[in-house]
């Protein structure tokens, strides 16, 4: 009795959940439809991008929810968009999706030869300008077989949605879930034209600033970027009072060429200016601390070859360039102007 009983009881306990069959019974086809359509917006440009048609892209989502016992989307007859658990199965599927593209993408590079297909890069707009589209060609022709999308933008780069690979910032990088690796310093340096600087002077300290004209930047956040100074050991920002403004570098520093006002600009802006004596620098005893221009990816174990090769090429380049004004040149150059 007690032996049936012991068998009994172990026949009919409840089967543990095994999330690797789990896995294997879920349908990737049904996640790859899934994150195409979170991707486009709708079922009908998943389909054109997977290649397949509307309809096949709806039954394998609709598999896929039955599988999971759950709804993924919210469907209207004038839009689509994600459940609550919807979007909590994206945010957990989506990265292992990548790295399993990633991954194909490797084996494919591994197995074809020389680094191929497309890249998708994004740059802050005076930067990607002046340094990067220069540079674009040199390395084109050391990898025919790579495509390059360069897409100009100062606002924050989101790599997912936007679909970057890799993203040229300025300033300090505080986002964790990227890998940014720092080109070259970013100095900031005050600059007024040499016309400018025979009819008003420069200022000699910080707080004369405010007895000068200034050229302002407005940036992608729709805030006027401060002026930053290093005083007695403590960051300090100023905000000028400016008759103009602009989102625009360059107009920024055409103004100031112009003998419009002064401005804070980065070094790698306003160099050549600075060395033929179009421009003076101000107040170079308070330059701010270095904030860097950084290369930007996504902290990802493999990097593709293409992507890696383009990281590569142009951190060689730009540090090749000379980008970097010395504070001494800025003192003497200052000199000069008084």
């Amino acid at each position: 009795m007690s032996t049936h009983s012991s068998a009994l009881s172990i026949s009919q306990s409840p089967k543990r959940a095994d999330s690797l069959a789990d896995s294997f019974a879920t349908s990737y086809a049904g996640v790859v439809a899934f994150i195409a359509v979170v991707a486009e917006g709708n079922f009908a440009k998943a389909g054109d991008r997977l290649g397949i048609g509307r309809s096949a892209v709806s039954r394998s989502v609709q598999k896929l929810e039955d599988q999971l016992g759950t709804r993924l989307f919210v469907r209207t007859t004038r839009n689509t968009s994600l459940s609550a658990e919807g979007k909590r199965f994206y945010e957990q599927c989506h990265p292992g999706v990548q790295r399993i593209v990633q991954a194909m993408d490797d084996m494919r590079e591994l197995r074809e030869g020389p680094p191929s297909g497309q890249l998708r890069v994004c740059s802050t707009v005076d930067f990607g300008r002046k340094i990067l589209a220069p540079l674009l060609g040199g390395f084109r022709e050391a990898n025919p077989n790579i495509s390059i999308e360069l897409v100009l933008d100062d606002s924050p780069t989101d790599f997912t949605t936007d679909g970057i690979d890799v993203s040229f910032r300025n300033g300090r990088m505080e986002d964790s879930r990227v890998i940014a690796r720092k080109v070259i310093p970013m100095q900031m340096v005050l600059c007024a034209s040499a016309d400018y600087a025979a009819k008003h002077g420069l200022p000699q300290n910080v707080d004369e600033i405010a007895d000068h004209r200034g050229v302002n930047f407005r940036l992608a956040s729709g805030r006027v970027s401060e002026w930053e100074f290093r005083v007695d050991g403590r960051s300090r920002k100023v905000l000028p009072n400016a008759m103009l403004t602009f989102n625009d570098e360059d107009l920024v520093l055409q103004s100031v060429l112009d003998a419009q006002g002064i401005a804070q600009m980065a070094a790698y802006q306003v160099g050549d200016h600075l060395r033929n004596g179009r421009l003076v620098a101000c107040l170079p005893q308070y330059a701010p601390e270095d904030r860097g221009h950084f290369v930007c990816f996504l902290s990802r174990q493999h990097l593709p070859a293409r992507i890696r090769v383009f990281i590569d090429y142009m951190t060689e380049q730009i540090r090749a360039m000379d980008l970097h004004v010395l504070h001494e040149d800025l003192q003497v150059n200052q000199a000069h102007a008084a």
